[in-house]
C-alpha cells in the first residue's frame, strides 16, 4: 500500500473521528504527496514519498521557527503538523547507525586514517547508502569527527 492510501485511510479516519485538525494537516500531506506523484507522472518510489513527507516536516519546523512568538496559532498548527507527519515518515538512523555504515565505507574505500582531502571521495559513496534513512547533517556531524 503506498503512503498515498495510507495518508487517504488516515484522514478519513480522522473525518469520522471528527478531528479537524488532523485531517487537514493530513489533507496538506496527502495534496503533496500527490503533487509529486503529478509532477513525475507516474507512481512515487517509496524512497520519493519518504522524501516528501520529510520536506514537509522540514517546512513545518521552518514555520515554527520563524514565527513570532506571539502568533501561537500558528505555532501550534505547525507542531501539530510536524507530529502528524512524523507518523508517516520512517525511522531515521541514530549516530550508532551512521558510525557503522561510516567505518564500512572507510573500510571499504581502505581509508585509515580519513583527512578532509578524502571527504569528497568518502560522500560520494556514503551519501547513495543513507539518502531517505538518515539527516545529511548528522551524517556530515558523524564524518567530521573522523578526521584528524
Amino acid at each position: 500500500m503506498s503512503k498515498i492510501d495510507t495518508v487517504r485511510n488516515a484522514m478519513m479516519q480522522a473525518m469520522k473521528d471528527k478531528d479537524k485538525a488532523r485531517k487537514d494537516a493530513l489533507s496538506l500531506l496527502l495534496a503533496a504527496l500527490k503533487n509529486k506523484a503529478i509532477d513525475k507522472r507516474a507512481d512515487l518510489t517509496e524512497e520519493e514519498e519518504n522524501a516528501v513527507i520529510f520536506r514537509e516536516i522540514k517546512q513545518a519546523q521552518e514555520t515554527v521557527d520563524t514565527t513570532p512568538a506571539d502568533r501561537t496559532q500558528i505555532i501550534e498548527e505547525a507542531k501539530l503538523r510536524m507530529s502528524v507527519y512524523s507518523e508517516f515518515a520512517p525511522k531515521l538512523m541514530d549516530e550508532a547507525e551512521i558510525r557503522e555504515v561510516v567505518a564500512a565505507v572507510l573500510a571499504e574505500l581502505a581509508i585509515e586514517k580519513p583527512t578532509v582531502k578524502d571527504k569528497g571521495r568518502i560522500m560520494k559513496t556514503l551519501m547513495p547508502r543513507v539518502k531517505g534513512k538518515a539527516d545529511g547533517g548528522l551524517v556530515n556531524q558523524v564524518l567530521s569527527g573522523y578526521f584528524a
